[in-house]
């Protein structure tokens, strides 16, 4: 992804800069409402945008991809629920100490906690495992303010102008991330080896991870935080903020530690995990995502046939 507006074509450069500057707008405006109005607005609006984004689309077609496994979803009620949620999360974490104060109290649940406090009793590092569910900054300022210092791995976004201030407004809460990448992942190693604590997402199209199933379909899933959990000694454990039915607050779920074997094993284990927490909430799990974006998964074979690979 371009890392500034120089390395952008003419088109791009006028899309991601007039894109922005509406989003932009559009979120400085909401910072002068109250916080509490200001969250369920967002996702409001988030919702009626997303139409003309092609997001409903997006959430249909991967709806009707994994539909076997979830045949019973309304898929016009769970655009609402995840474009509503979106649109949550955005509002939050551009509100910087007003979400910090309220993510704080939320709860810890889960054997996943007791892990975490074991390994830091040990010295060990932890890598927590998160996904797009919910709010997983929230996770993570929960366990900040708890005294639990921890880094986190993120992604560039596509559009360098948002870019910019989207991890401006992550680092407000929390400055030590790590962008993907060489230099983020050596940062990232080094934080590891001194015994820290880390967040990675893992519930993005990886190119160069493994096909695992998710939802019966096979989504690339990158094997590297289990590679670097095996590498360091680290405990892995998956972490979840799940949003609660007021749409303001959070529980912490920590889930229980996966076991050291390989990476292979324990990325399958990671991947049930999180299909489990988002069967049980199914629209806070980002759909929008093309979580299923290997060619292999939307072919559709004739009868009696296998999916071809690449």
């Amino acid at each position: 992804m371009p890392a500034n507006p120089s390395e952008l074509s003419t088109w791009s450069h006028v899309k991601y800069f007039g894109s922005n500057l509406f989003l932009r707008g559009l979120l400085l405006g909401a910072g002068l409402i109250p916080y509490r109005l200001r969250v369920p607005l967002l996702g409001r609006l988030v919702t009626l945008m997303g139409r003309a984004a092609g997001f409903e689309k997006r959430v249909r077609d991967n709806l009707r991809l994994v539909s076997p496994e979830l045949s019973e979803l309304d898929a016009a009620e769970l655009y609402r629920d995840v474009s509503d949620n979106a649109g949550r999360m955005i509002a939050e974490l551009y509100a910087g100490q007003a979400f910090f104060e309220r993510a704080r109290q939320a709860p810890i649940t889960g054997p996943g906690l007791e892990a975490l406090e074991a390994a830091r009793a040990e010295g060990r590092p932890v890598l927590l495992a998160t996904a797009h569910f919910g709010n997983y900054d929230a996770a993570r300022a929960a366990l900040v303010a708890r005294g639990h210092e921890m880094g986190s791995l993120y992604r560039r976004m596509a559009n360098p102008y948002f870019n910019e201030h989207y991890v401006a407004a992550m680092k407000a809460n929390h400055d030590l991330m790590f962008e993907q990448g060489k230099r983020g992942m050596v940062e990232l190693v080094r934080h590891l080896k001194k015994g820290g604590i880390a967040a990675i997402v893992t519930d993005l199209h990886a190119q160069g991870g493994e096909l695992i199933d998710f939802f019966g379909k096979p989504a690339v899933t990158s094997t590297v935080p289990a590679e670097l959990a095996l590498k360091f000694g680290a405990a892995l454990i998956p972490v979840y903020a799940v949003r609660q039915e007021n749409g303001l607050d959070f529980e912490i779920v920590m889930n229980a530690e996966v076991p050291h074997s390989d990476p292979l094993t324990m990325t399958k284990a990671l991947s049930a995990d999180l299909e489990a927490i988002v069967r049980k909430h199914t629209g806070q799990w980002f759909w929008i995502h093309r979580r299923w974006k290997h060619q292999a998964a939307f072919r559709k074979p004739e009868a009696g046939a296998e999916p071809a690979g690449d």
